[in-house]
């Protein structure tokens, strides 16, 4: 089954899906297979690997072919240039930042890259990348326009934008370790411009009511991150989100 069946199934079944992103630049690749495991066995869906900064190359390729060997569920390339592709991964998010303002993040590093994913042979799955304040180091990084968390049409012409693209997921970001996630209102006012697509949201979801709310309001998956890799018990925190966003 390909990845983006296997999540658009789980969607239809459970309601939403829960992703678990690791930076692998952040920790030793073993420590980072040590999360993705207990990230699994709390019931995470996939494993989402990369990051804004250092994730490439030999780090990324270790954590990826470590996490193969010990994981059951897809691990989903998150790449923050052309440098983030691995041939180890199942798939990867083939995303545009629609409201950056250098277009080496809209079309030039997915154009770099994408000879490697064919080449590789991953899943690409087309997504349109929406970063809403504060945006965070990817905010920075990418040059990104900042959504403003009080304009939800300006995310929903983005978004529908990116679904007259082609696009079949949207993904709406806070940046990692904001101190807010997206605003509900956001959330909702995307996923009904999109209709059929598929709605990400992350970045500073720090509990499980968060994470209830942005589900509620119509993400269909939800991504964690710097509120897993902080975590004490890994497991337990992934178990605390998944019973708050699953029918």
């Amino acid at each position: 089954m390909q990845v983006e069946e296997y999540l658009n199934d789980i969607v239809k079944r459970d309601g939403c899906v829960h992703l678990t992103l690791i930076d692998p630049a952040s920790q030793k690749p073993e420590r980072a297979v040590e999360i993705a495991k207990a990230a699994v066995e709390g019931g995470t869906d996939a494993i989402m690997i990369g990051g804004s900064t250092g994730a490439v190359g030999q780090v990324l390729d270790l954590t990826l072919q470590l996490m193969k060997e010990q994981i059951n569920v897809p691990t989903i390339l998150f790449p923050g240039d052309s440098a983030g592709v691995s041939s180890y991964a199942d798939a990867i998010f083939f995303m545009s930042l629609l409201n950056s303002r250098d277009i080496n993040y809209i079309v030039t590093n997915q154009a770099m890259g994408a000879p490697l994913v064919r080449k590789f042979g991953i899943e690409p799955i087309p997504m349109a990348y929406l970063i809403v304040e504060p945006g965070g180091t990817v905010g920075w990084v990418g040059d990104a326009r900042l959504l403003p968390r009080t304009k939800p049409e300006l995310a929903a012409a983005y978004a529908l934008a990116g679904t007259y693209f082609g696009m079949r997921y949207i993904y709406l970001e806070a940046g990692s370790g904001a101190d807010e996630p997206v605003p509900v209102e956001m959330v909702g006012a995307v996923k009904h411009a999109i209709d059929k697509g598929h709605l990400i949201v992350g970045g500073g979801i720090r509990d499980h009511n968060a994470a209830a709310a942005c589900a509620k309001a119509g993400a269909d998956m939800i991504v964690t991150g710097t509120a897993v890799e902080d975590a004490g018990d890994v497991r337990a925190k992934i178990a605390e989100f998944v019973s708050a966003i699953k029918n």
